[in-house]
C-alpha cells in the first residue's frame, strides 16, 4: 500500500491489527508487512511512499468489528458509512486508515460456510 507518511501508516497498522512491520534496508523507503503466522492466511505486503495514487480496497478479517473500529479511530482513522450485516458471511464496514486509504473490515459469523 502507498502512504503520504509511511511511518505514520506503520504506526496505524501496528496499533490497529498488531502486524509485524520492518523497514527494508534497501535503496528506497519500504516497509515489509507480515500480517499473520502460518497456517493462518494473511495478505502480507508492504508500505511505501505514495507515488502517484493508485486505488485499491483490501478487506481485513477481524475477531471483533466493534473493538477494531475503536482502534481505527484511536489510531487516526475513521469509519466510512455504516456497519452492514451480510447474511451467512459476517458483519462488514469500510474505514479509512491514517493515510486516507479505504479498506474493509469483516467479522465473520459462526454460521458462515
Amino acid at each position: 500500500m502507498c502512504a503520504d507518511d509511511p511511518e505514520r501508516a506503520v504506526r496505524f497498522y501496528r496499533e490497529v491489527f498488531g502486524w509485524e512491520i520492518q523497514r527494508w534496508q534497501g535503496p528506497m523507503p519500504y516497509w515489509m508487512v507480515k500480517t499473520g503466522e502460518a497456517p493462518e492466511p494473511g495478505i502480507d505486503g508492504a508500505i511505501m511512499e505514495r507515488i502517484p495514487a493508485v486505488g485499491s480496497v483490501n478487506t481485513v478479517g477481524v475477531d471483533s468489528l466493534e473493538e477494531t473500529l475503536g482502534k481505527v479511530i484511536a489510531a487516526g482513522g475513521s469509519q466510512m458509512g455504516s456497519t452492514q450485516t451480510i447474511p451467512g458471511v459476517g458483519i462488514f464496514t469500510y474505514v479509512h486508515d491514517s493515510e486516507g486509504n479505504l479498506l474493509g473490515l469483516m467479522q465473520p459469523t459462526m454460521d458462515a460456510p
